[in-house]
C-alpha cells in the first residue's frame, strides 16, 4: 500500500487517516495547518509526535492570509464550492511542503468514503452499493492544487488493490457499535487500535475545516457581503447561492475563472448553478451543489 517518496511528506490532521499513515511512515515529514491557533488538529498533530517520531512542522495561517488566497485557490480549482475553507487547509499545507522542497505530499483522501466515515452514511439503505458507486466518481482539490505546486499527491486509501478490498468487505465492518457508540471507520479503527494511542483512534470525526479553524472564515466572508448586496445581486446571477459566503465566493470565481462551464455531450445541467456535472454524478464541482441536501430556490 506505502512506499516512501523521496522528498515526501503528508499533510497531517492529527486525525485517524493522516496518524495510520504517518504510523506507517516513521520519520516522513508531517505538515499541520491551522488558522492562527485556533481548532484542534494541532493539539493531537503534537500529542502523536512525540511517540510517532515525525519531523513535524507547524504552518500557522493569518486571517488576513487566508482571506489572500481564496481568489487563488477558487482560480486553481474553477470552483467556488462552499467548501472552500477546506481547500485552503490543502493549500497552505501544499505550499508549505513546497518551500520545504518537497516534492511528494501524501494525503488521507477517500477513507471516509469508502470506509463510511460520514455519520449520514450510518442510514442509508444500500450502503454497499452507495460506495461503490461514490468511489467511481471521487475527486479531491487536493490534486489540482498540489499540480499547481508541481506537487505529485499520494492518496494510498485510493490506490487500486486497496481501494478494491476495501469495497470487497461488508459494511457490517464499516459501521459497528462498540462500548455503546455507533463507529464509523471501525475496521479502520480496529486495525490500528494498540499502535497509536485510544485517543486517536477512537476520536469522533473532524472536519478538515473545523481541525484546522478555517471554519470561522465564514463568519467573516458573510460580514463581507451587505444584505442589501445579497439580495440585489444574488437576483442577477444564475445560481442558486446557499448564503452570502457562497455569493462571495462566486463574485471572485467570475473575475478570476469567468462564465460557468455549459453541459458537454453526455452531461446535465446542475441543478445550482447550470454547470455541466456527469449524468451519474450527485455533486457539482463548480459550485458545490449536493444531491438530496436543500438548495435554495430564486
Amino acid at each position: 500500500m506505502l512506499g516512501r517518496p523521496t522528498k515526501g511528506g503528508i499533510l497531517f490532521s492529527g486525525g485517524l487517516d493522516s496518524a495510520a499513515l504517518a504510523f506507517l511512515l516513521p520519520g516522513v515529514t508531517a505538515i499541520t495547518v491551522t488558522l492562527e491557533s485556533q481548532g484542534e488538529d494541532l493539539e493531537y498533530a503534537t500529542y502523536l509526535n512525540e511517540s510517532l517520531n515525525l519531523v513535524h512542522t507547524h504552518r500557522r495561517v493569518t486571517v488576513m492570509e487566508a482571506l489572500g488566497a481564496i481568489p487563488e485557490v477558487i482560480r486553481i480549482l474553477k470552483s467556488f464550492d462552499p467548501a472552500i475553507p477546506n481547500d485552503l487547509t490543502v493549500y497552505f499545507g501544499l505550499k508549505h511542503a513546497k518551500e520545504l522542497g518537497l516534492t511528494h505530499v501524501m494525503t488521507g483522501d477517500g477513507s471516509d468514503e469508502i470506509f463510511a466515515g460520514y455519520r449520514y452514511m450510518e442510514t442509508m439503505p444500500d450502503l454497499a452499493a452507495y460506495i461503490r458507486k461514490l468511489s467511481r466518481s471521487l475527486e479531491f482539490g487536493s490534486n489540482r492544487i498540489g499540480n499547481f505546486f508541481g506537487i505529485t499527491i499520494h492518496q494510498p486509501f485510493l490506490e487500486k488493490n486497496f481501494l478494491d478490498w476495501a469495497l470487497a468487505i461488508g459494511v457490517d465492518l464499516k459501521i459497528r457499535e462498540q462500548d455503546g457508540k455507533v463507529w464509523g471507520k471501525w475496521i479502520l479503527r480496529h486495525a490500528f487500535d494498540g499502535f497509536l494511542p485510544p485517543k486517536v483512534v477512537w476520536q469522533a470525526k473532524r472536519p478538515l475545516e473545523e481541525g484546522s479553524g478555517m471554519s470561522s472564515l465564514r463568519q467573516i466572508i458573510s460580514s463581507m457581503v451587505s444584505d442589501e448586496e445579497f439580495s440585489e445581486r444574488g437576483r442577477e446571477y444564475p445560481v442558486q447561492f446557499m448564503d452570502k459566503e457562497h455569493f462571495y465566493y462566486y463574485k471572485i470565481f467570475r473575475n478570476k475563472v469567468g462564465e460557468i462551464p455549459p453541459p458537454q455531450s453526455g452531461e446535465k445541467a446542475c441543478p445550482g448553478c447550470g454547470a455541466g456535472i456527469g449524468r451519474e454524478k450527485s455533486h457539482c464541482r463548480v459550485c458545490g451543489w449536493v444531491k438530496g441536501i436543500a438548495w435554495p430556490k430564486k
